[in-house]
């Protein structure tokens, strides 16, 4: 019987993007399964606006839309530790531009280090998503803009919310 192909595609996803659905949409052709993993506790310096409940609702919304192979869960602590409780050994991450090139090679080398035995694969999202960030996307709601196709409409809705909860 031949084993299932599994990766993880963890983030914070504080929101999900155009550019993270291109990116779990190319893994989820490669894989049997992919698992969006919703990092449960980002650094202090890396405060979510989306409570991690909020981000998991809008995930599995836009995930059904992806595929059968896609399931969203949480995890918290190390990301090598849910792995290993997984028993996935592969990490899909996206890689837009130099600029995240340092910090997820930073990351891979010391996931290796922690767990030798994970591989991780780099996807680079479309051309039109390069620019891309969730940081990015905020600001640009947080000042009034609009930003497009560049997220879900439900998942923009929602954002918008939290953005004023915060002003007031």
């Amino acid at each position: 019987m031949k084993k299932e192909k599994v990766a993880v595609c963890p983030g914070t996803f504080d929101p999900i993007t155009a550019g993270h659905v291109d990116v779990i949409k190319r893994a989820a052709k490669i894989f049997d399964k992919v698992i969006i993993a919703v990092n449960g506790n980002p650094p202090k310096d890396k405060k979510p606006v989306l409570p991690v409940g909020v981000r998991v609702k809008l995930i599995r919304e836009i995930a059904k839309d992806i595929g059968r192979n896609i399931e969203v869960d949480i995890f918290r602590g190390l990301l090598v530790d849910y792995l290993r409780k997984k028993k996935v050994n592969v990490v899909v991450r996206g890689l837009r531009a130099i600029s995240d090139f340092e910090y997820e090679f930073q990351m891979a080398l010391m996931n290796r280090k922690l767990a030798p035995d994970v591989e991780v694969i780099f996807l680079m999202p479309s051309e039109e998503y390069t620019y891309l960030s969730s940081s990015l996307v905020k600001e640009i709601i947080s000042l009034g803009g609009k930003v497009g196709d560049l997220l879900d409409k439900n998942v923009e809705e929602v954002l918008r919310k939290f953005l004023n909860k915060r002003k007031i």
